[in-house]
């Protein structure tokens, strides 16, 4: 019998169920959209220097010089920072002042801790 006519038998199932569930679709693009924003040296400079203040909060006008990025640079990285839930914005007077978004950083890491390395956070 010729090779190509040999009967080939059911293949075994090679997939096993999930023992946990996956991340959302929702989920996962709130994920990445919040690592990106971590993934900037100058918006992590920016989380430190706004978590060593007092209350957790600072102006923007105490941020430039530290990271030694213009005025409209560090507003961007702010922005983006406050866009992915990480800080809230107030605005005082004419300057606008920054405070970590309490919990955010655990939620990230509680995140990755339940989805991306198989054991509940």
């Amino acid at each position: 019998m010729p090779l190509d006519l040999l009967p080939v038998s059911a293949p075994a199932t090679c997939c096993t169920p999930a023992a946990s569930p996956a991340i959302s679709e929702q989920d996962a693009v709130q994920l990445a959209r919040t690592l990106k924003a971590l993934a900037d040296p100058a918006r992590l400079r920016l989380l430190s220097l706004i978590a060593a203040q007092d209350g957790a909060e600072a102006c923007v006008c105490d941020l430039i010089e530290p990271v030694g990025l213009s005025q409209p640079t560090v507003s961007h990285h702010l922005k983006v920072l406050t866009d992915a839930g990480l800080v809230t914005r107030e605005k005082r007077g004419v300057w606008a002042w920054f405070a970590l978004v309490p919990g955010a950083l655990e939620q990230v890491t509680s995140h990755l801790g339940a989805h991306l390395t198989g054991r509940p956070a």
